[in-house]
């Protein structure tokens, strides 16, 4: 009996929120309203490296569900916060809003602002949603479209030349790597940035075309649930299905699995978690910082020594 009155209550709810999620990707497609592009005052729309010359590259973060405002992220912004730290030639630039094809933060909207202080747990539906909607073969592209055009123009902001050749890192934590993912294309294109992606956690359908992207470290961690959830959900991250993104990606060695074992998904042994150890001493949170800046430093290696000699 208690199931079935939940299941009534939250029925409605759920409902509700797979439209809202609809409505706005349709809205961004009708042009019914423009992308929100600046930040509020006093955000900068980077940190990190000086923008007076080039960067070392320039680091997008796409954080998962608990994403409601320019400001927020999980973790209180200590993975970016100890990633520039390690990585001080880095630009980074964490006021994406992955679950908003307008750039619109939840949290400041004014409904959504009475809301969390009564019904916290919407704004995570909302964003779970926007998910499905981001992977729906029917919404995707323009979903797609939707954010790679909003992390162009923030980007663009941070004082990104088209062309240059300075890398693009989109670092995403769960949820966000469906996001990543869909933005290939779209800044590939709008940029001709050489792009690198790091997923932690990726909660992602694998349908996206990775072609573009030079490569994908996959980190991950065999007490991450959640993530292999969306392994075993998605038929795209099936072997079976040759033809997906993901699957061409992986034939094509685009993509490298790190374990960071024991970690889990979230809660206090999380892959950010300052307090949780690793046999070494290091916590979660430094060991994640640490196995980023050396992907980006290896890959920016890899790069120079590839180039062609003048």
């Amino acid at each position: 009996m208690n199931v079935l009155l939940w299941a009534l209550a939250i029925g409605p709810v759920l409902l509700a929120e797979a439209l809202l999620a609809r409505y706005e990707v349709m809205a961004y497609g009708a042009r019914w309203r423009a992308p929100v592009t600046e930040l509020p005052e006093g955000v900068p729309y980077a940190r990190g490296a000086a923008p007076d010359s080039p960067p070392d590259a320039y680091l997008v973060y796409l954080d998962g569900i608990g994403k409601r405002r320019v400001r927020d992220s999980r973790d209180g912004g200590r993975l970016v916060k100890a990633l520039i730290t390690r990585a001080p030639g880095l630009r980074v630039l964490g006021q994406v809003q992955p679950y908003s094809p307008l750039a619109d933060p939840l949290a400041e909207r004014p409904v959504w602002s009475w809301l969390r202080r009564r019904i916290g747990v919407l704004l995570f539906l909302h964003n779970v949603m926007q998910i499905f909607v981001a992977a729906d073969h029917r919404y995707r592209p323009l979903y797609n479209r939707a954010i790679g055009a909003q992390i162009a123009t923030q980007l663009r902001l941070a004082g990104y030349w088209p062309g240059s050749g300075v890398p693009v890192v989109l670092l995403s934590y769960s949820g966000g790597a469906q996001v990543a993912t869909g933005a290939v294309e779209g800044l590939h294109t709008g940029l001709r940035a050489p792009l690198l992606l790091i997923t932690l956690g990726g909660f992602h359908n694998g349908a996206n075309d990775l072609a573009r992207a030079e490569h994908l470290h996959r980190l991950t961690s065999a007490s991450d649930r959640i993530e292999r959830v969306g392994t075993l959900m998605f038929p795209q991250r099936w072997r079976l299905l040759r033809g997906s993104g993901w699957n061409r990606a992986r034939r094509a060695g685009k993509i490298t699995v790190h374990r960071l074992d024991p970690a889990t998904h979230v809660g206090p042994r999380s892959y950010i978690s300052p307090t949780a150890r690793v046999p070494d001493g290091r916590s979660h949170l430094d060991r994640t910082a640490d196995t980023v800046t050396a992907l980006i430093r290896a890959h920016r290696g890899a790069a120079a020594r590839d180039a062609p000699s003048r």
